[in-house]
């Protein structure tokens, strides 16, 4: 019996191992604490999926479930931040206010922020976030407004895109940055992943706007996703089993949030919807996604484009978001992105989205736009997020406290 007993666990030890254990850049950081995260991830991710298979579920709903246990029940205000729940617009937020300045008549900055999760999972109300907030509140003097647009598939595009600007047009009036004393000169809009595709997406069209006379001072970008035109940049074949963020589940991110078919997935990370002979409008769209034009030498290293040798147009009458400025920022002209805001984009090298994000700040840069690039050698994707909560990286520690700088010299 006891002999049986340790043959099963050194069978479930091996299995184990064999499941958690990733083959990794030696230049990640902390990597065997990266694997060991990831693969609770994966884990959620595999039982989501499975139960979807099998009819119990939505792809995604065991996911939410299980990251509904990580947030925050109820606002939790200390004697240095004030924290409230509130609708701007509609849309509902959390107020993360610094009280430094409470018994002051000095004004304060403001920060809009749209956290990450592929536009279907997370909330700002899950304590990586939560304390993010929290912390940006206290280390910058600020008040911190985390936007919790609905999520897919309740929402799809445009749905996301509307609440996040409808919540900012809302809050760049005189009226609410006055109710929490924050100085109209001085608000930025920020986000990370997905959250960082609605910040840029928003920036863009409140920089257009001419009804609203207040507008964002900067913009400050965590490792953006921009454009899903091409899944085969440098940093998508480079990073694409890389933890925390694999290439077919970004694609599946896209297709939850365009309201695509799951099955399109294989057809996207093939480019099949770019065409060997495209169209004008996909020719022009492609021109801004040139990854062999607009990434700097050294990140190109030796990967090659991948073209399809026949393609699906069918595909874009499908997706028509694809070619939609609002989902995709890097494929806004020129003359738009000329009025955007002085950016801030962080972006990491174990990441798929880094090429999304030094493409857009290639073409900021080109339209006169001042941008910073913060980039992370031994980064990974979300890795910000993991300066706050169980998994503590060095690399997050070291992401939030140069972001802050940032925010306190730009701000």
């Amino acid at each position: 019996m006891v002999r049986t007993i340790l043959i099963v666990a050194v069978i479930l030890s091996i299995a184990a191992a064999y499941y958690i254990y990733l083959p990794l850049p030696s230049t990640i950081s902390e990597p065997w604490k990266l694997m060991f995260m990831d693969s609770i991830l994966r884990g959620v991710m595999h039982v989501s999926f499975l139960a979807h298979n099998l009819g119990l579920s939505r792809p995604f709903d065991i996911a939410k479930y299980a990251a509904s246990w990580d947030e925050i029940k109820g606002p939790q205000s200390s004697p240095k931040i004030r924290v409230t729940e509130t609708t701007f617009g509609g849309v509902q937020a959390q107020v993360f206010e610094s009280t430094a300045a409470d018994q002051e008549t000095r004004l304060k900055r403001g920060v809009v922020y749209f956290h990450g999760g592929g536009w279907t999972l997370g909330s700002g109300k899950m304590q990586t976030y939560y304390f993010q907030c929290w912390s940006m509140a206290e280390e910058l003097d600020a008040v911190v407004i985390s936007i919790e647009y609905r999520l897919a598939p309740e929402a799809r595009f445009p749905d996301q895109y509307n609440e996040a600007v409808q919540a900012s047009k809302h809050i760049l009036t005189a009226k609410v940055l006055s109710r929490y004393s924050i100085d109209p000169k001085r608000v930025a809009v920020s986000g990370d992943s997905a959250g960082a595709n609605l910040a840029a997406a928003v920036a863009q069209q409140m920089a257009l706007d001419n009804s609203a006379p207040i507008k964002f001072r900067v913009q400050a970008l965590l490792y953006p996703t921009l454009q899903a035109l091409d899944f085969n940049t440098p940093s998508y074949q480079q990073n694409g089993h890389i933890p925390i963020l694999h290439r077919p589940l970004m694609a599946r991110f896209w297709l939850e949030y365009l309201n695509g078919d799951p099955r399109l997935v294989t057809s996207l990370l093939a480019n099949n919807h770019t065409a060997p002979t495209p169209s004008q409008e996909i020719a022009v769209a492609k021109a801004k996604t040139n990854w062999t034009k607009l990434l700097p030498v050294a990140f190109q290293k030796n990967y090659k484009p991948v073209v399809p040798l026949h393609g699906d147009p069918m595909l874009l009458e499908k997706l028509p978001g694809l070619l939609d400025v609002r989902a995709a920022p890097l494929l806004a002209e020129t003359k738009v992105l000329r009025s955007v805001p002085p950016a801030y984009i962080m972006t990491c090298e174990h990441d798929v989205l880094r090429d999304d994000g030094l493409m857009y700040a290639t073409r900021l840069e080109e339209a006169g736009v001042d941008v910073t690039i913060d980039h992370y050698e031994d980064g990974f994707h979300g890795c910000l997020s993991f300066a706050f909560g169980p998994f503590r990286f060095s690399v997050g520690f070291r992401s939030f406290r140069n972001y802050t700088r940032w925010l306190k010299e730009n701000l």
